[in-house]
């Protein structure tokens, strides 16, 4: 009886969510067995029952009104409240940089510092500290080395979140291989006689950033618009035979990796007072600087990837 009692009040709470009362509610909810039913009849029907009124009442009648909130009431609740925290991160961000500017050094005040004492630890001991000739990548390989790693991690998401807007999706006919028409004819040509030329040049400033003026970002920018013209010059067909979407992101989270885990690797060292199995080398060579070397490629890879993907994504929607 107590089974059977919890059921019929079980199935009018279902009504009264779906809005509707049976004829038979309004009489008697007095219910007769035929007979004394065992323990596990009971308890066996009382549960097909359960699930029975909620699979209908609640999935019919709850889902219907909370679906029916959420495209009136519920989308106007959501809108104006982006809205209110919108403002209020606008609000809370200049609060914080107005409160960190108040603290700045007044401009021109006497007691002011003459000088940072950081930089010119930077110039007088990066030769000593990374064996790098070019103090710029010194500093931001090694000193700063987990700055410029997430300055790369930035450009990654950025290539992701653009990736996951405009990339198309689902069944899309295959690519074939592009063949130049004869409009085409004086770029292709130039783009045979000036591709090799900056991807090499790229590569170069890449290689001796270490110990001449560039590095990663500006070897990366040159090798990202190689590809780009490679991409304009022969098509995407013909591009996506060294370049498609799976390259991509293996390139992209190989040299991502290998930064995270070589600069790690290099920290944990030198905070332990760890002897690091990386040499130095002798300034002014190649090899030479420890894990700059290194690093610069994963950056410029990444820098390359990063451009070209952008440019691809914008101009039709795919790698």
């Amino acid at each position: 009886m107590r089974n059977n009692w919890f059921r019929r009040n079980f199935e009018r709470f279902a009504r009264w969510i779906e809005g509707t009362e049976p004829e038979e509610d309004k009489k008697s909810y007095h219910i007769v067995p035929d007979r004394i039913k065992s323990t596990k009849e009971l308890r066996d029907e009382h549960l097909n029952s359960r699930e029975a009124v909620k699979g209908h009442y609640i999935n019919k009648g709850l889902r219907k009104r909370y679906l029916e909130w959420e495209s009136s009431n519920g989308a106007v609740f959501f809108h104006h409240l982006y809205r209110v925290m919108a403002v209020l991160i606008c609000i809370t961000m200049i609060f914080l940089l107005l409160l960190v500017t108040s603290h700045l050094p007044v401009f021109g005040e006497a007691s002011n510092p003459a000088h940072n004492e950081v930089f010119v630890k930077y110039i007088e001991d990066t030769l000593a500290d990374t064996n790098a000739t070019n103090v710029v990548a010194g500093v931001i390989l090694d000193y700063r080395a987990f700055d410029t790693f997430g300055e790369a991690s930035v450009l990654f998401i950025a290539a992701c979140a653009v990736t996951i807007l405009l990339r198309q999706t689902g069944s899309r006919k295959k690519q074939k291989v592009s063949v130049p028409s004869k409009h085409d004819l004086i770029l292709t040509k130039a783009a045979t006689l000036i591709v090799p030329i900056v991807m090499l040049y790229g590569v170069y400033v890449i290689l001796n950033g270490h110990i001449s003026p560039g590095g990663g970002f500006s070897g990366g920018t040159l090798i990202g618009a190689g590809l780009i013209l490679y991409l304009c010059a022969f098509g995407a067909g013909q591009m996506a035979r060294f370049v498609n979407y799976r390259r991509y992101l293996y390139v992209n989270l190989a040299a991502l990796g290998y930064y995270a885990l070589a600069k790690g690797y290099s920290f944990f060292t030198g905070a332990n007072h760890l002897d690091s199995a990386i040499p130095h080398g002798e300034p002014g060579a190649i090899l030479s600087g420890g894990l700059i070397l290194s690093l610069n490629i994963a950056v410029g890879v990444v820098v390359a990837c990063t451009m070209y993907g952008f440019y691809s994504l914008f101009s039709r929607g795919d790698i």
